[in-house]
């Protein structure tokens, strides 16, 4: 017998448009001055913080786009909906974001080689305007942490504000002690966040894409909590996933007796609220067994934790 239950219609706020795209509009208007700031005064720091801003740009393109389907309704197409739209969103700007480390890497090697005088002035200035963009934007997006696209562009404007304050004290001190080694140091300084905001997103996406076990979640546990239930003599081929956010899916084999329908329906609604209550897991899809089969089952009371296959 296959029972399956599963809430499919989903009831998620909707996405931070408008937000998103003012962010899109300050942050345009951001690189332009940091590229020009960064052309006139000489400032490695400045064009890498330019460049790392725009990377910003598809960022928060893709990172609306996949907010927008994200809350689009399960189709014939889409059982479960669009929710991991999100998370190739962050998969994707992840990638981007590798790509952008390496070529601050470079710039900023090449400055090391070939030093130039830099005009501190237009440091502070545009480190001043770039951090409260940056700074506002991050702010935003804390309401969102828990959605991984969203995450993922928190971050990255969390490093982006934590640069500026970098190339704002790096320009205070080359002005008062003339280092102009201080400036592609800075350089290498925000390439190094955008590589580490950058590996974090791509490994939780890349997990969550491969159908991954939630972080959060201890496979004996959950099998645990499921044999507590009266009337569950075995469980096995137990599968977790996570769809999109904190929406998690499972589905799993259970040995129970002979008994009517109505008590096995009894017992997928105990399953049920035991895993939506401990888990946050509301798909679930049971298929109950008959007891009295060979016990080659992966997980069975009375030797839970020792009988795996």
């Amino acid at each position: 017998m296959h029972v399956h239950h599963g809430a499919h219609a989903h009831s998620h706020s909707k996405p931070a448009s408008g937000f998103l795209s003012a962010a899109l509009l300050a942050t345009l208007a951001l690189v332009a001055a940091e590229f020009l700031g960064g052309y006139l005064g000489h400032s490695v720091a400045l064009l890498s913080d330019a460049i790392h801003n725009l990377s910003d740009v598809p960022t928060i393109v893709i990172s609306w786009v996949a907010a927008h389907w994200a809350c689009q309704p399960a189709d014939a197409e889409r059982t479960f909906g669009y929710r991991r739209a999100g998370v190739l969103a962050a998969f994707a700007n992840s990638i981007l974001l590798l790509l952008v480390a390496g070529g601050l890497f470079w710039e900023s090697f090449d400055r090391f080689r070939h030093p130039v005088a830099v005009q501190e002035q237009w440091m502070i200035g545009l480190s001043l305007l770039a951090l409260v963009i940056n700074g506002g934007i991050t702010l935003g997006l804390v309401r969102g942490r828990r959605d991984l696209n969203l995450r993922a562009l928190l971050v990255h404007n969390l490093g982006d504000a934590l640069s500026n304050v970098g190339i704002l004290a790096g320009a205070i001190v080359i002005g008062i002690t003339g280092k102009l080694w201080l400036d592609p140091a800075l350089g290498f300084v925000i390439a190094g966040l955008v590589l580490w905001s950058s590996i974090g997103i791509l490994r939780e996406s890349g997990h969550i894409l491969l159908e991954g076990l939630p972080r959060e979640m201890c496979l004996p546990d959950v099998a645990k909590a499921i044999l507590q239930v009266s009337g569950v003599q075995e469980a096995h081929d137990i599968h977790i996933w996570t769809l999109g956010a904190d929406d998690h899916a499972l589905s799993c084999h259970i040995r129970i007796p002979d008994m009517h329908m109505e008590q096995s329906e009894q017992i997928l609604t105990e399953i049920r609220l035991r895993l939506a209550n401990t888990f946050g897991i509301h798909h679930v899809t049971v298929q109950f067994e008959r007891a009295g089969l060979p016990d080659t089952g992966f997980y069975m009371p009375e030797t839970f934790g020792s009988n795996k296959t």
